[in-house]
């Protein structure tokens, strides 16, 4: 885990959801959520502003255009399907200061950074460790763990997101939503 020396700018909230993640395949439900927050104090109570969210299911089908690379539906590929999207973003924000993005996976951010080695879907490990190496070549990027179901504001809208994804349902709209609410 990297630790930047100063407060960010810009902090991405990513979280993954799956529908049971047991004996998942290729047609288990799954998705991911990603708040972009600007001014965010690290403390979880929703300090700074959203400035965008992004949500989507997970692909397993190679046909699908959105396809990056996950076997099956499960909450790791979820996790690493929301840091992908995260980085994308990143790649369009015409900006160069460093950015912390804030992780309930471990796996995510150590596998995003090529701590650990995948043993399962490593093509999307792969792309997802490019697209890292990518950002990281462009601006300071460091992840940072955020425990999970803790009432952590940001981090439980991202769950709410990936949920809402994972179930192909929109997400509420941030003035009706309340932390803990799928």
């Amino acid at each position: 885990m990297n630790i930047l020396s100063e407060p960010t700018r810009l902090t991405l909230y990513v979280d993954g959801s799956c529908d049971g993640n047991q004996n998942v395949d290729a047609t288990t439900l799954a998705g991911w959520g990603v708040v972009v927050v600007e001014g965010d104090s690290g403390l979880g109570r929703g300090s700074g502003e959203i400035l965008t969210e992004l949500s989507g299911p997970v692909s397993t089908s190679p046909e699908d255009e959105e396809f990056i690379g996950a076997e099956v539906g499960s909450n790791n590929t979820a996790e690493l399907s929301g840091l992908f999207a995260a980085l994308r973003w990143l790649l369009t924000e015409e900006n160069e200061d460093p950015v912390c993005i804030r992780l309930d996976s471990q796996y995510a951010g150590n596998i995003a950074t090529g701590a650990w080695r995948a043993k399962a879907n490593r093509e999307l490990a792969a792309r997802v460790q490019s697209v890292w190496n990518e950002v990281a070549s462009q601006r300071e990027l460091s992840w940072n763990h955020v425990r999970a179901h803790r009432g952590h504001r940001w981090n439980e809208r991202a769950d709410h997101l990936a949920k809402r994804a994972m179930r192909r349902e929109r997400p509420l709209p941030l003035t009706f939503w309340k932390p803990g609410q799928d």
